[in-house]
């Protein structure tokens, strides 16, 4: 048994065009399935739609028209965080800087032990 592709969506536009290819003679069923990949149901419940005009140029519009929706959504709410990022970075406050005489260090602990300038063998 051979294991199915990847579920796919195919747009509204794309089975009509099929749909009306088909019919037409531009194209035969089965080099429609193997150029696209379509299952041969497929096809004929895309045709059988067709036929009862489930399938229309209004069906087309109104999925693209959902789809730029869809993109236009996350558009949006890229906006929203592009805008807060900025107000928020001003917000925030900021660690103040070390002066060239003191110096800071990403270890803590306790200092150095001191010397006497005599080093032991």
């Amino acid at each position: 048994m051979t294991s199915r592709g990847p579920y796919r969506r195919h747009s509204t536009p794309f089975k009509l065009q099929l749909c009306q290819d088909i019919p037409a003679g531009v194209i035969g069923r089965r080099d429609a399935q193997r150029s696209h990949n379509i299952s041969a149901n497929l096809i004929q419940l895309w045709l059988t739609q067709f036929d009862r005009g489930e399938l229309t140029d209004e069906e087309a519009e109104a999925s693209v028209i959902a789809e730029y929706e869809v993109r236009f959504a996350a558009l949006e709410r890229k906006v929203g965080q592009l805008t807060m990022e900025p107000d928020l970075a001003k917000k925030t406050p900021r660690v103040p800087t070390a002066s060239g005489s003191e110096r800071r260090c990403v270890i803590s602990g306790p200092g150095p032990a001191p010397s006497d300038g005599v080093a032991q063998p």
